[in-house]
């Protein structure tokens, strides 16, 4: 019962800490586009995060021993990290971008910019809560799950946040930064020794 209590606290740390690296990403590109793309994008990344999630838990047991998976993520987080200071924050000031019409190219773009860093921050996600659970699937499908609704309820959140600070997006550009060098990091001291 007590070790259960330990891994339960455990799951819900690395979610409340690595859901919200899902969120910033997805509230980021989310709040460059008017009110209903916005919801739309958030809705695609959202199911994309909770389908990638639960194919990541079922195959976590393989994917924990390969090498150079982290390595890929953290080298695709890089480039997203710089599409989102080249797409939003960079031309922030740019205040013509708001009249601009959204084409579908660019609402694509960002449904793939999103799936991309779903893919890399779910895999990161689903590794912790699975490491921390061990062989208690049930405190396993809670980590799944209670990521899923705090990753839902921050995008939101976030999205707007940005639109109204700015500041926002560059703290957020700096977390996702900061998880991005962590896998390289991680993978590299692994395939040194």
């Amino acid at each position: 019962m007590n070790e259960e209590i330990i891994i339960f606290t455990q799951i819900v740390f690395i979610d409340l800490v690595l859901a919200g690296d899902n969120a910033i990403i997805i509230g980021m590109v989310a709040s460059q586009f008017p009110a209903a793309e916005r919801k739309k994008i958030i809705f695609w990344g959202i199911g994309g995060a909770v389908v990638l999630r639960i194919v990541l838990t079922l195959l976590t047991a393989y994917l924990l021993q390969i090498t150079g998976l982290r390595l890929i993520g953290g080298l695709a987080l890089l480039y997203i990290c710089y599409k989102l200071y080249k797409d939003i924050l960079k031309n922030s000031n740019n205040k013509a971008k708001s009249n601009v019409k959204i084409g579908k190219s660019n609402f694509m773009k960002a449904i793939w910019t999103v799936l991309i860093a779903d893919f890399t921050m779910s895999l990161d996600n689903v590794l912790g809560v699975a490491g921390a659970a061990k062989d208690h699937y049930g405190l396993l499908v809670f980590g799944l799950v209670l990521s899923i609704i705090l990753m839902a309820t921050a995008a939101t959140l976030i999205s707007g946040w940005i639109r109204k600070y700015k500041w926002i997006g560059w703290v957020g550009l700096l977390a996702i930064l900061v998880v991005a060098v962590d896998l390289i990091y991680t993978d590299l001291k692994i395939l040194i020794v």
